[in-house]
């Protein structure tokens, strides 16, 4: 069977956000709360995905999934403008965001294209 890198990375994601909000100063502010909702989105509609009723709910879950993995770069970028997080946190997240976002555009492409 093939690896899901998609739904590792989402994954990996969520994990590594949680564990990261544990550390931070202002662990009650809205920013943090924000961050940890949207990087666990992404990785609950991704796993939904994977049981889709149709070609439509996956592509459904993936839209979504993509809206959160976006929210969740801003997140990251608001903690990093306001010092929270150093640059080297603050690249890594946002880099592994940014690779599950290419991921879900290129999946959302694929699904589209089979739906019709």
């Amino acid at each position: 069977m093939a690896k899901n890198y998609l739904l590792e990375y989402s994954e990996q994601l969520a994990t590594e956000t949680e564990l990261l909000c544990r550390t931070l100063k202002h662990t009650s502010s809205n920013t943090v709360f924000q961050l940890r909702k949207s990087s666990s989105s992404v990785y609950a509609n991704i796993r939904e995905a994977k049981y889709g009723q149709s070609k439509a709910d996956m592509l459904s879950k993936f839209e979504i999934a993509l809206k959160e993995c976006s929210e969740t770069e801003g997140w990251l970028q608001m903690l990093y403008n306001t010092q929270d997080i150093d640059e080297a946190t603050f690249k890594k997240y946002r880099n592994l965001a940014g690779r599950i976002r290419r991921m879900l555009i290129a999946s959302c492409v694929t699904l589209k294209e089979h739906i019709k």
